[in-house]
């Protein structure tokens, strides 16, 4: 191991002394230009988000099975209730069709009494917290 003299030392040590007091590094402020609508769509996608809530709201379900079929069964219903939202959950293994997000159980209960005319194996439930 090499020994360093005195005077190398205090040169090296005054050297890196000098060099770390004159680098500035991150000391500058960025300013990002973003789109206004960028907001406005981040604000829409909160307000989704909180209106597709999975566990707060009574749901009918109207199909229990394999993908395809589930999506069938969705765009079927989307087309003939246009007012009442569906969604496609996976539960393994069974891909489920819940439509709704109902409040109250009397609304779903409502709900629930006008598809019964169109689907047969419905099913009322509230999904656990």
């Amino acid at each position: 191991m090499r020994i360093l003299t005195n005077k190398k030392a205090l040169f090296l040590s005054a050297t890196f002394c000098v060099a770390t007091c004159s680098l500035h590094a991150q000391d500058r402020n960025i300013i990002i230009n973003q789109d206004p609508k960028f907001e406005q769509l981040l604000n829409e996608k909160r307000k989704i988000n909180t209106s597709i809530a999975i566990n707060d709201y009574y749901k009918i379900q109207i199909y229990s099975g394999d993908s395809e079929k589930a999506k069938k069964t969705l765009s079927d219903f989307k087309q003939e209730f246009e007012n009442i939202d569906g969604t496609i959950i996976f539960n393994t293994p069974n891909y489920k069709v819940w439509i709704g997000n109902f409040k109250t159980r009397i609304e779903a209960e409502k709900n629930l009494v006008i598809i019964k005319k169109k689907y047969k194996n419905e099913l009322l439930i509230k999904p656990n917290k």
